[in-house]
């Protein structure tokens, strides 16, 4: 009785480590003003939604959620020290896509480029004004509207967010990202800057009330300059609210660097703001 006493007792005790480094394993470090760290979060499953890259463009208004099964998203969160921008609400919250490259299970990756990298950098993140939020695609999956949605809801109800001052911009497959989530969810977002992406047609009458400045370079070998062209035209088309559209001649697909290095994006982000 007592050897059976103390093996129970040791496999007890066994399994509370493995439950407790099972979860140090996806706990996340508390943000703190200034630092830009990698959080977790389990949402629902994304279906479908691949993308290889090319004329193989995805529907993605169409990616459902499997609410019965869950994966863990990583990105990273950056709260500012500068607080001139904040209101009585909270920050203004800029949503960052990365492209097709970034993908995988290293959030470093996602520091390349655009505002993670600026909020990696100790003097650039000073002056950084939005609290910032980049999340990770794992492997050939594309950025799924629905999943962007829920993580959004998340980080507004959980930090000091200005729900009316919500921002999205993306690069590459994160331009694609950024033109489906508008169309699937223009309650949530005040303006949003696309980069080299692009969407189909039939999506624009949904985009039309949200501020949208787009931006491709007109020798784009990656993702065609039609892409944005031909959507910029339908939105006019359809007497959209505001639409802007930096064209950048004989530029070929990384735009994004000057797109980003440019204040007057953060300035106009900051000029709009979501009527409710």
């Amino acid at each position: 009785m007592k050897l059976t006493a103390i093996l129970l007792v040791a496999l007890t005790a066994l399994a509370c480590d493995v439950q407790a480094k099972a979860q140090d394993a996806t706990k996340s470090d508390s943000p703190k003003p200034g630092e830009q760290v990698v959080q977790t979060v389990e949402l629902p499953l994304a279906l479908g939604g691949e993308w290889t890259g090319g004329d193989a463009m995805p529907l993605g208004g169409d990616n459902p959620l499997d609410e019965t099964k869950t994966e863990i998203l990583k990105y990273w969160l950056f709260i500012p020290t500068d607080e001139s921008a904040k209101s009585d609400k909270g920050f203004p919250l800029l949503l960052f896509l990365h492209g097709a490259g970034e993908r995988g299970d290293d959030p470093e990756a996602v520091k390349m480029h655009g505002p993670p990298k600026f909020c990696a950098d100790p003097e650039k993140a000073k002056t950084w004004k939005f609290l910032t939020v980049s999340p990770q695609v794992k492997g050939n999956r594309f950025w799924s509207p629905a999943q962007l949605r829920l993580l959004v809801e998340k980080i507004c109800a959980e930090q000091p967010v200005d729900k009316s001052r919500v921002y999205v911009t993306g690069l590459s497959m994160g331009g694609f990202g950024t033109w489906g989530f508008v169309a699937n969810s223009p309650d949530l977002i005040a303006a949003a800057a696309p980069i080299c992406g692009g969407y189909r047609l039939e999506f624009a009458p949904k985009m039309t009330d949200t501020p949208i400045w787009a931006f491709h370079g007109t020798a784009d070998g990656a993702v065609k300059f039609e892409y944005s062209r031909n959507l910029v035209e339908k939105l006019r088309e359809l007497g959209a609210k505001e639409i802007i559209f930096t064209i950048y001649p004989g530029a070929n697909h990384n735009v994004w660097t000057r797109t980003y290095d440019n204040p007057k994006l953060y300035d106009w982000f900051l000029e709009h703001k979501l009527e409710k």
